[in-house]
């Protein structure tokens, strides 16, 4: 019996690059490929979002004196370059994938369609979104956020690349506090980056549970799936 059967799986581009730093990294898609499509043979219905940070990141091109919207486009198209390559790596392991972009480009994806999008879930496809919402000034967080809610799926999982959420960076603070579980509420108030704050928002009014958990750790996703309490639960709580 599996805790959540609907899951949407936010994977930022950052985690794909590894010890690399930039790009893509074969074994960190092979290793992540590998995880999800265990979770998928325990039954768990899968949709993916994956940031464009490894490849373009818009926030650091506008701070370069790029034009917003423009640096925005094109992180969204980093975004589909992961997403493309997430989508090779899980076709490898023997899964059938469907790749919906919010922007139209028909050649290597299909639009997405919110009831198509939970149409391929129920037949057991694992549905990546690409592109985020299509929008500019918009995150892929947010992007996860929508989708999450649009195909009503049960939680949002984050995989990173430590433990969960703690007070402070862990990887520049040996002694941060780590929250097995924390409300939305708490989440603003610390101002605590799990998410950006309008993904936070979207989340705590649709009352949809979000899951921190470190994504290198291998059996993380599917011990997380059958009930252990990996990373942080991020929950309504008492407001």
């Amino acid at each position: 019996m599996l805790r959540y059967k609907r899951i949407l799986l936010k994977i930022s581009g950052e985690a794909l690059a590894g010890e690399d730093g930039y790009g893509i990294n074969a074994s960190v898609l092979e290793a992540f490929a590998q995880e999800i499509r265990k979770a998928h043979e325990l039954g768990a219905e899968i949709a993916l979002v994956v940031g464009g940070g490894n490849i373009f990141r818009g926030l650091s091109a506008t701070a370069a004196s790029m034009d917003r919207v423009q640096a925005d486009y094109m992180g969204m198209l980093a975004t589909v370059i992961n997403s493309m390559a997430l989508q090779d790596a899980l076709e490898r392991q023997g899964i059938y994938t469907r790749l919906l972009t919010a922007i139209k480009m028909e050649q290597i994806a299909e639009p997405f369609i919110r009831r198509r999008a939970v149409r391929h879930l129920e037949k057991g496809r694992i549905v990546i979104f690409g592109a985020g919402t299509g929008n500019p000034y918009f995150t892929t967080d947010t992007a996860a956020s929508l989708r999450a809610i649009e195909i009503e799926a049960d939680v949002i999982i984050k995989g990173t690349r430590v433990r969960g959420v703690y007070d402070s960076d862990p990887e520049k603070n040996p002694n941060a506090e780590f929250f097995p579980r924390i409300s939305y509420f708490d989440v603003i108030r610390k101002n605590l980056r799990v998410m950006d704050m309008t993904a936070i928002t979207l989340c705590r009014e649709n009352s949809l549970p979000i899951v921190v958990m470190d994504m290198n750790v291998k059996g993380n996703f599917t011990n997380l799936l059958q009930g252990e309490p990996i990373g942080t639960l991020v929950h309504v709580g008492e407001e």
